[in-house]
């Protein structure tokens, strides 16, 4: 038997089966965990905005085209209550460490990688919220500029120049004299 698709999931769910939109969760946990994590930087603030996407969605499913696919709009869903969040704080937070996993390069090397990605980390921790959100998905979530506007729902004119704008800034702030 092969497993329900997320339309019919989503048409149950619409009636009230619970078990049905559980499952789109158990689908759609991780990918719009990463989103909330790579925004905020902080695991328990993107746990908690997980979970409120995965409300807010739920609440707002009859709203949803059924002809669309679930993943960008929960994702979309999810990058949204982040940047609204952000803003509320108005701080600015670091975004993913990205960690090397390369344990066989010498210490010399793990310390020049570990200093590297920090820099990287602290530069796109100073980009604003509306450019971390485009690099983060084009360059994390590995999306099309097109997804990245359907998701984002911006014009494709405003995700490559913020994309360009967000570059121009880290390559200036990484190449910064310290």
């Amino acid at each position: 038997m092969t497993a329900p698709n997320d339309r019919d999931l989503l048409i149950n769910a619409r009636r009230g089966e619970s078990a049905a939109y559980g499952e789109i969760v158990t689908r759609y946990q991780t990918s719009v965990f990463n989103v909330c994590y790579r925004i905020l930087h902080n695991r328990a603030d993107a746990e908690d905005l997980a979970q409120e996407t995965f409300m807010r969605a739920y609440d707002r499913l009859h709203t949803f085209d059924l002809e669309r696919e679930f993943g960008p709009w929960v994702r979309r869903v999810a990058a949204n209550l982040c940047l609204n969040h952000l803003e509320s704080r108005k701080v600015t937070v670091e975004l993913d460490d990205e960690r090397d996993a390369d344990q066989s390069r010498s210490p010399e090397r793990q310390v020049e990688a570990k200093e590297r990605s920090g820099r990287v980390r602290d530069a796109l921790a100073s980009l604003p919220p509306h450019y971390r959100v485009v690099v983060e998905l084009r360059h994390y979530q590995d999306m099309t500029y097109g997804e990245i506007a359907d998701e984002l729902d911006i014009p494709l004119s405003d995700v490559k120049s913020h994309l360009f704008r967000a570059r121009k800034l880290l390559a200036e702030n990484l190449h910064a004299p310290d």
